[in-house]
């Protein structure tokens, strides 16, 4: 019995992978949707499984700029950072003031977890919206490997609008009160069954870099990171944040996750 082979894609969605369409585009995205797709035509039934994640979020949400407003009434660029400082001294304060006290928990939260502070992204992966959608290139693909009676999981995350949700497994704050924002257990358990997951999509720099975290974090034996593949050629950065992946690819490599590319795996 040969190796069970699960594909994992993170959020390769139109808003991060088109160039004239995606609110929030990685540049490179659409090559890496590309590759992507012909590595899963060319591997066709020896991936037992492929698990899709889709950032699905509200116009309403923490981290974009409606949410927020200065003394004078604007709402922040995107792009803008939001410390907790900001909040407690009123440089950025709620649109809403009655959400200033589960605002200001929050940067609190983010500062203490030490993974990214609060930046403010343009509007993107809206649910129902044109950029929520998986990129036609690799949706072809995905359906062409679903003929075979296969299915395709589609794992949604970030419609909670207080807390961001780069990583598929959980959000950056999870909410006690909304169980998706809390531990994937389902999708842990499913991977900890693979032999090898191969994982790729968009951005590195952030929801992949936290995904991988997660999943290596919560295997019940960190002897499994050692099944978790990078395909380096399938997963792009978002512009100024190329340390955040560096550091992802050193400390993960250094617990045995491996890199390969599209063409190289099982070539």
């Amino acid at each position: 019995m040969g190796k069970r082979i699960e594909l994992l894609i993170i959020d390769p969605q139109v808003d991060f992978c088109d160039p004239q369409l995606g609110s929030l585009y990685v540049p490179g995205a659409e090559h890496d949707m590309g590759r992507l797709a012909t590595m899963i035509r060319r591997l066709k039934d020896k991936l037992d499984d492929i698990h899709v994640t889709l950032d699905s979020h509200h116009l309403i949400h923490i981290a974009h700029p409606i949410f927020w407003k200065d003394s004078q009434g604007a709402h922040p660029p995107v792009f803008t950072s939001i410390s907790r400082t900001d909040v407690e001294e009123g440089v950025w304060t709620p649109t809403m003031p009655g959400m200033y006290r589960r605002a200001l928990e929050y940067v609190r939260k983010l500062e203490n977890n030490g993974r990214y502070g609060l930046t403010i992204w343009p509007p993107h992966c809206l649910i129902g919206s044109p950029g929520h959608t998986v990129f036609p290139a690799l949706f072809s693909a995905l359906s062409e490997w679903e003929s075979r009676f296969a299915f395709v999981d589609y794992v949604t995350k970030g419609s909670n609008i207080l807390t961001e949700h780069y990583s598929a497994v959980q959000a950056d704050v999870p909410d006690a009160a909304d169980t998706s924002t809390q531990i994937n257990t389902r999708l842990i358990q499913t991977l900890e069954q693979a032999d090898v997951v191969l994982i790729a999509g968009e951005a590195r720099t952030h929801c992949v870099a936290n995904t991988v975290r997660d999943i290596a974090n919560n295997f019940g034996d960190d002897s499994f990171v050692s099944k978790l593949v990078l395909l380096t050629d399938a997963s792009s950065d978002i512009p100024g944040f190329e340390a955040h992946a560096q550091n992802f690819l050193n400390e993960m490599t250094g617990r045995g996750m491996h890199l390969s590319t599209t063409t190289e795996y099982l070539a």
